[in-house]
């Protein structure tokens, strides 16, 4: 065989290849990472403001959201969150829990490229960078090669083909429709992408708002039966703020989603006591003390509310305040788009990929990990477990290993 040929060929040197190449090269597998890039791990590098959420300690199949919703159910048991805390130790690599179970590196995120890196090393396996793909052939009637990949004139063959290329999120960082095109060429569906865990934009009547940018607050947002209760932050383009990233995975475009502002309080009692103990109180100043002044003092300027006293406070205009602050309909104009989403919805069809080993179940020896399949994770270090967990079980599925690798 020539000296381009290796079992396992791997297009992506993020999470997600980077930690199969690993496992495959640990039983033997000859392994070579190609990558359009000029390092490796570039997007683990930008994750959690630069400290990588690297897992959630509360991993279950309900944190993910996929066309085939029981897909993800096989990987994640196969390799779990426990099992990378594990490597995290080994490596001795400090960290520590964030509120919800949110696991972040104390030095910052290239301790974990660093550690998969040195993997990688300690197994042999190859790494090419600055690799645009340009053809993948599928190899008929060879014992041993079932593709042909081109790249800069160079050609490499493999046995089994590792597609690990991500989505569309974050372009400034090398993003592109790779995964989804080749899926295509190879008769594999592919569900329609779209940006997730991505900030709202606001309408041109609302722009009004974009004067409170900066300004964060505590909220519950729901759309579609789910809702999530976390801070919001007003930026000069919209809403973003873990709560809005969160139901941005929920979201249609045209639907609005509900927000209550005051999520540990209810407006109603407190103007009942306020009554009770200083009825001469303006409404504005009582809400002022419970929400940011700036955003109180917008309303009032905007004459979305009418600054009153307590006690001059109509039942039908209390329960109007009530109603604006705990159910305010935020209808968004769009979201900011994959240049600020954190990940990809949509993707590789799940349906059309054994969800024990990550193989496409028309093409034998191709198989897709990570971002690139039809597989979203809430905000807080789920997409990372994916990544590990499907490359994991990639490894197994290839190596035919059924063992802890």
């Amino acid at each position: 065989m020539n000296d381009n040929y290796s079992d396992v060929i791997i297009i992506g040197a993020g999470a997600a290849g980077l930690f199969c190449a690993a496992q495959l090269g640990k039983y033997g597998k000859r392994v070579l990472i190609l990558d359009n890039g000029k390092k490796i791990g570039r997007k683990i590098l930008m994750s959690g403001g630069g400290f990588c959420n690297f897992t959630n300690m509360n991993v279950t199949s309900g944190c993910y959201l996929s066309e085939n919703r029981h897909f993800v159910k096989s990987a994640l048991a196969q390799f779990t969150q426990w099992d990378f805390i594990g490597l995290v130790a080994d490596y001795g690599i400090a960290w520590h829990e964030k509120e919800d179970g949110q696991l972040f590196c104390d030095n910052g995120a290239q301790d974990i490229v660093d550690m998969l890196a040195a993997e990688c090393a300690k197994y042999g396996v190859k790494i090419q960078l600055r690799q645009p793909i340009e053809q993948v052939e599928q190899v008929e009637n060879d014992a041993k090669v079932r593709f042909k990949i081109h790249a800069f004139s160079q050609q490499w063959s493999c046995r089994s083909l590792v597609i690990a290329s991500g989505g569309l999120s974050m372009p400034a960082l090398g993003a592109t429709p790779f995964g989804y095109q080749l899926a295509e060429q190879f008769g594999i569906n592919v569900v329609p992408p779209r940006a997730a865990l991505v900030p709202f934009t606001f309408r041109e009547t609302e722009k009004f708002l974009t004067a409170l940018s900066g300004v964060s607050l505590p909220v519950t947002v729901t759309s579609h039966h789910q809702s999530f209760t976390h801070q919001m932050l007003f930026t000069h383009r919209g809403l973003s703020g873990p709560a809005i990233l969160q139901i941005s995975n929920y979201w249609e475009p045209g639907e609005s989603v509900e927000i209550d502002l005051l999520p540990y309080h209810s407006v109603c009692q407190i103007v009942e006591e306020c009554r009770q103990s200083s009825p001469k109180q303006q409404l504005k100043t009582v809400l002022s003390r419970y929400l940011p002044k700036k955003l109180v003092e917008l309303w009032f300027a905007q004459s979305l509310l009418k600054d009153q006293t307590v006690a001059n406070l109509s039942k039908a205009e209390l329960l109007a305040v009530d109603n604006f602050i705990h159910r305010w309909q935020f209808y968004p104009n769009g979201t900011e788009g994959y240049r600020t989403a954190e990940v990809t919805m949509g993707g590789v069809d799940t349906r059309e990929i054994s969800s024990k080993t990550m193989e496409s179940n028309k093409i034998e020896g191709l198989y897709f990990i990570g971002e690139v399949l039809d597989v979203t994770g809430r905000l807080g270090g789920y997409n990372f477990q994916w990544a590990w967990s499907s490359a994991y079980a990639c490894a197994v599925g290839i190596t035919g290993k059924s063992e802890r690798l």
